[in-house]
C-alpha cells in the first residue's frame, strides 16, 4: 500500500490524499459503508458499484468468522470473490464486536473468551487467532486485535486497557511475521491508538502506535457515548502526534456533521453504520438537515426525496412515496432510503475532497456544518 499527500488545507488540518493498493485507488478523505456480513445490508453490489461508487468497503471479522465462517471464505478465495466485489476491503479486527457483547465475554491477557450472538457457542480471539482469520477473510487493510473501552471509564480502566493493547499489537506483528499472504496480493496492517477520553493516556498510546512505524493508523474507542466534544479534542491530540505521511483511520465515525469536524482534524477515512441502520429506520441525511421520512408533513410531499439528485432514487421517487413505502413496512423504503444516506456520505466526503484541493474548505465546512444541524 502507497499514501501520496496531495494537499493540505490551509486553514484547518484537513487533507486530501490518495491509497493505492492491489485493488486499486482509493481517494481520501473517504467514508466506507460497512458491508457487516459480506453485504451492504440492502444493497446489491451492482447499485454499490454504479450508484453508491465506493472505493472501499469495511468487513466485519466477527461476525464473517462465525458465518459463512473462515473455512467457506478461504474455499471461495476470499471475501472479495465470495461477495464478487473486486474493489479494496477493509476488516476490523472484531475487538468492538467483543466490546459490545459486555455480559458475553471475559477478557484476559491471552485473549477474549465469548459467547455467540447466534447460537451460545463459546468462542475464543487472540492476536493471533485474528490475524488468521483476517489473512483467510483477504481483506486488503486489516486491523490490530484491540480492546474497545466503554464510555464513561474508568481512569485506571482505561490505562491497563491501553496498555494490553500494545502489548497484544506487538503478539499481532510477531504473528502477521509468519503468516504468508492468500489469495496473489498484499495486506496492509493498521495498528489502533486507544486511551479512552484522557488526554495522556490518548498521547501516549499514539505516541507509541507511530514508534511502530506501521504503513497506516487507526483511532479507536471513540463514538461510544461520549459528547462530540470530547470526540474532536481526543481526534485533536492524537492527529498531532500520529505521522503525516500515513493515513489516519477513525473508527466508528459518525455523523455526517461528526465526519466533517474530524477532516478538519486530519483524519482520512471513516466507517458508521448510522446511514444504513438510520436509513432502515426513515431518517434521510441531506446537505440541508435530516428528515424523518415517517412524519405525516410527508404524506402530500410529491416533491423528490432530495433535490440534489446524488443517486438515482434521489429524483426517481417523491417524499411522500417513500413514506407510503414505510407506513406499509415495504422493504424497498429501506433499499431507498439506504441508497439515499449512502450515496449522500459519499458526495459529502468527496465534496470535502474537492474543497481541501480548491482551498476552500474550511469555509465550506463552517457552512455545511450550519446547514446540515436542522430537523426537517
Amino acid at each position: 500500500m502507497t499514501f501520496d499527500l496531495l494537499s493540505t488545507d490551509k486553514n484547518s488540518q484537513a487533507r486530501a490524499g490518495t491509497i493505492t493498493t492491489d485493488h486499486g485507488k482509493i481517494e481520501t478523505p473517504i467514508f466506507m459503508p460497512v458491508g457487516t456480513v459480506g453485504t451492504v445490508k440492502g444493497v446489491h453490489q451492482r447499485e454499490l458499484k454504479q450508484d453508491i461508487n465506493p472505493d472501499i468497503i469495511l468487513g466485519n471479522t466477527y461476525h464473517l468468522y462465525l458465518r459463512p465462517q473462515t473455512e467457506i471464505l478461504e474455499k471461495s478465495g476470499g471475501l472479495h470473490k465470495f461477495m464478487n466485489w473486486d474493489r479494496n476491503i477493509l476488516t476490523d479486527s472484531g475487538g468492538y464486536q467483543v466490546y459490545s457483547l459486555s455480559s458475553n465475554r471475559k477478557i484476559k491477557e491471552e485473549g477474549v473468551k465469548f459467547k455467540s450472538h447466534i447460537d451460545g457457542s463459546m468462542h475464543t480471539f487472540t492476536p493471533e487467532n485474528v490475524m488468521e482469520i483476517q489473512r483467510t477473510i483477504g481483506a486488503d487493510i486489516i486491523m490490530a486485535f484491540d480492546e474497545c473501552t466503554p464510555y464513561p471509564c474508568d481512569y485506571q480502566y482505561a490505562r491497563r486497557s491501553m496498555h494490553m493493547t500494545h502489548r497484544w499489537l506487538e503478539r499481532c506483528l510477531a504473528h502477521l511475521k509468519k503468516l504468508p499472504f492468500k489469495y496473489g496480493y498484499e495486506q496492509t496492517f493498521f495498528p489502533i491508538v486507544q486511551g479512552s477520553t484522557y488526554k495522556d493516556l490518548r498521547q501516549q498510546s499514539a505516541d507509541y502506535i507511530a514508534s511502530v512505524g506501521a504503513d497506516g493508523n487507526a483511532i479507536g474507542g471513540l463514538s461510544v457515548g461520549e459528547p462530540a466534544e470530547e470526540m474532536y479534542a481526543m481526534t485533536d491530540v492524537v492527529t498531532a502526534i500520529l505521522p503525516k505521511e500515513k493515513p489516519r483511520y477513525l473508527m466508528g465515525v459518525g455523523t455526517p456533521i461528526n465526519i466533517l469536524e474530524n477532516i478538519a482534524l486530519g483524519i482520512d477515512m471513516f466507517d458508521c453504520v448510522m446511514p444504513t441502520r438510520n436509513a432502515r429506520n426513515g431518517m434521510l441525511f441531506t446537505a440541508h438537515g435530516t428528515i424523518n421520512i415517517k412524519n405525516a408533513k410527508w404524506k402530500d410531499d410529491f416533491s423528490p426525496i432530495d433535490e440534489m439528485d446524488i443517486t438515482w432514487v434521489d429524483t426517481e421517487y417523491s417524499k411522500a412515496y417513500l413514506r407510503h413505502l414505510f407506513s406499509v413496512n415495504e422493504f424497498l423504503g429501506k433499499q431507498i432510503a439506504t441508497i439515499h444516506n449512502l450515496g449522500f456520505y459519499l458526495w459529502l466526503t468527496r465534496e470535502a475532497r474537492k474543497q481541501i484541493l480548491a482551498g476552500t474548505f474550511r469555509v465550506w465546512k463552517d457552512k455545511m456544518v450550519k446547514q446540515m444541524d436542522k430537523r426537517l
